[in-house]
């Protein structure tokens, strides 16, 4: 099966990688993240991504669209409702790079996320791939999510402490303190 796998970063990127190739999938990655702000953040996950793709010899597609105007518009309506369109624009830009490119499906790491809400992904991606007229490979990765972090940490991965959008990052801050006694 010849997939494309969005890929968000590469701490959650290798417990999916390599789940995919024991299933004897060998996985293309895509990078394709506007969400991601600020612009130090993009670029050290997006390098961080390279270099591990190079090192498994995973082949690696960029769309490089540092999008925060793009992103922040349109989602600036419905910031708390914000995740919904982060998904679709990431996974209708996977789905048109899969079926333009001739792949069989696509997937995406984002399904390694405890954080993330799993089922309004699915659907986004399902969507996308009706859309497109690819396949969409559908796979819970989240049994995998703590190997993938220790793993990560073991290879001196960049790691991030937000799923990537400004107002994530906003939100980590403004989250009460633990008052330890």
């Amino acid at each position: 099966m010849h997939t494309l796998l969005h890929i968000c970063c590469a701490p959650c990127s290798n417990m999916c990688i390599e789940t995919l190739r024991a299933e004897g999938i060998e996985p293309v990655g895509y990078w394709y993240n506007p969400n991601i702000h600020p612009f130090t953040e993009y670029r050290s996950r997006r390098n961080c991504l390279r270099e591990y793709a190079e090192t498994i010899g995973m082949s690696l597609i960029e769309r490089n669209d540092y999008g925060l105007r793009p992103f922040v518009r349109a989602v600036a309506e419905d910031i708390p409702g914000r995740c919904v369109t982060c998904y679709t624009m990431r996974f209708e830009t996977a789905a048109a790079e899969a079926a333009e490119k001739g792949f069989d499906s696509f997937t995406s790491s984002l399904f390694i996320s405890p954080y993330q809400n799993h089922e309004l992904m699915r659907q986004c991606a399902e969507r996308a791939a009706m859309a497109h007229g690819v396949s969409f490979l559908y796979r819970d990765f989240r049994p995998y999510f703590r190997e993938g972090q220790e793993k990560a940490r073991a290879l001196g991965f960049y790691m991030q402490k937000y799923c990537g959008c400004v107002f994530s990052e906003e939100e980590r801050y403004l989250k009460p303190k633990k008052i330890i006694p």
